[in-house]
């Protein structure tokens, strides 16, 4: 059933021109992706044209987004459109176990690591370094620095000056203080923050006031629990980002006619500004492009630039009997994870099957990505068994059932 949509607002007195909104772009983006699915006439007469079309859709999509409403929801209200094939795509926190849209997923970890903190600080800090720090470089850096520390403190624990760290040193300040959860690590291991005395070399002219820096200084307790230290280092160096999983929505149908038609919502279509404004340069050179003679190179980038172009595809696989099997993944996925995802649901794991892909084309190298098997944004497969196995099956079984999950048969629901 279509979710209520949301009235659109009253008209109010124009505002000031402001830059595109994120929903803004990510509508827009969806226009582009529409494009390349939508059914192609007669070409334009010339770059400009193509130029203006493409300005047309960009500029409607970004007009519907800021006045509350998707292109996708203003035409289906024009042309009473079914609904969207699923409502957006959702990750899964791996703290919480809560689902979450995929413009949620960061806030929703944030919140659980932040939780976190009150069961385990020093390992809700080590999320965080591992986490939120996107240059994977600086991180590696940072996390080698701070063991090292950590190591000289454990090597040399009758070492004073090892148990001393000064926050503007330029190491600590280029490599470790400009990233996110390092402070707390270091304030979760066991150092407080202490203004000390800086220490001089001699000079032979007197200095009338003495001058003071901010130190991490370790905890005289925690020179007892060396072992500890010697464990957090360890665990810093080991970890890894914590990544939401894609949430499958694994939905079964009832056999349908309507199997091959998709509505994608512009979760699906991942283009940022830049990227937006690439593919509507590019789709002003078309006409070059249409008479121009291309190298192989050339047409293996335009390959490469669209695989690129989806992060997500929704995939459905129809069974002998019609019924279709539903789910999200990643575009760069290999193939081998939609057999698995098949076998989860059927009755028999063990029971031999083929996918073949539109136009009846064998998946036999479960090594390829979706997307470079051209099964994006969507595509329907269709799932072959090995007729003589399924004879042998039928003929021992007392009553024909379907090799399908009774759970996931209970479930199932008609495809709009």
């Amino acid at each position: 059933a279509r979710a209520p949509k949301e009235k659109p607002k009253a008209e109010v007195a124009p505002k000031p021109r402001q830059a595109p909104t994120d929903e803004a772009q990510r509508a827009a983006a969806a226009a582009l992706a529409r494009l390349e699915l939508k059914p192609k006439g007669k070409a334009p007469s010339s770059q400009e044209a193509i130029k203006n079309q493409v300005r047309k859709e960009l500029m409607a999509e970004a007009a519907a987004s800021e006045k509350g409403l998707s292109m996708e929801e203003k035409e289906q209200e024009e042309e009473g459109a079914a609904a969207p094939s699923v409502s957006g795509v959702y990750f899964i926190c791996p703290l919480t176990g809560a689902i979450v849209k995929k413009d949620q997923k960061e806030k929703q970890l944030r919140e659980a690591i932040q939780a976190y903190f009150s069961v385990d600080p020093v390992a809700a800090s080590i999320m965080e370094i591992h986490t939120f720090n996107k240059d994977r470089e600086k991180v590696r850096v940072c996390v080698e620095t701070m063991a090292k520390y950590l190591d000289n403190i454990y090597l040399h624990p009758e070492e004073e000056k090892y148990q001393k760290i000064k926050l503007q040193n330029k190491v600590f300040q280029e490599r470790i203080s400009c990233l996110e959860g390092t402070h707390r690590f270091f304030q979760a291991v066991g150092f407080e923050t202490k203004t000390l005395p800086t220490p001089r070399a001699s000079c032979p002219i007197p200095v009338v006031a003495e001058t003071t820096e901010e130190f991490y200084v370790l905890k005289e307790e925690m020179l007892s629990r060396l072992e500890e230290l010697k464990d957090c280092k360890e665990q810093l160096l080991s970890s890894e980002p914590v990544r939401a999983q894609l949430h499958r929505q694994l939905t079964l149908f009832r056999p349908s006619p309507a199997a091959a038609r998709f509505e994608l919502p512009h979760d699906f279509f991942n283009l940022t500004a830049e990227e937006l404004r690439r593919e509507q340069r590019l789709r002003t050179e078309a006409v070059e492009k249409a008479s121009m003679l291309r190298t192989r190179a050339m047409r293996e980038k335009e390959e490469q630039r669209e695989m690129r172009k989806y992060n997500y595809t929704l995939l459905r696989v129809r069974f002998p009997d019609g019924y279709i099997l539903q789910g999200t993944f990643y575009a760069r996925e290999s193939v081998s994870v939609l057999y698995n995802f098949v076998r989860e649901a059927l009755r028999d794991d063990w029971l031999p099957f083929e996918l073949l892909g539109p136009g009846g084309l064998k998946l036999t190298d479960e090594n390829l990505a979706f997307n470079e098997c051209g099964l994006v944004p969507s595509a329907l497969l269709s799932l072959a068994w090995d007729a003589a196995v399924m004879a042998e099956v039928e003929a021992a079984a007392e009553e024909q059932r379907s090799p399908l999950r009774p759970e996931l048969l209970a479930r199932a629901q008609t495809l709009s």
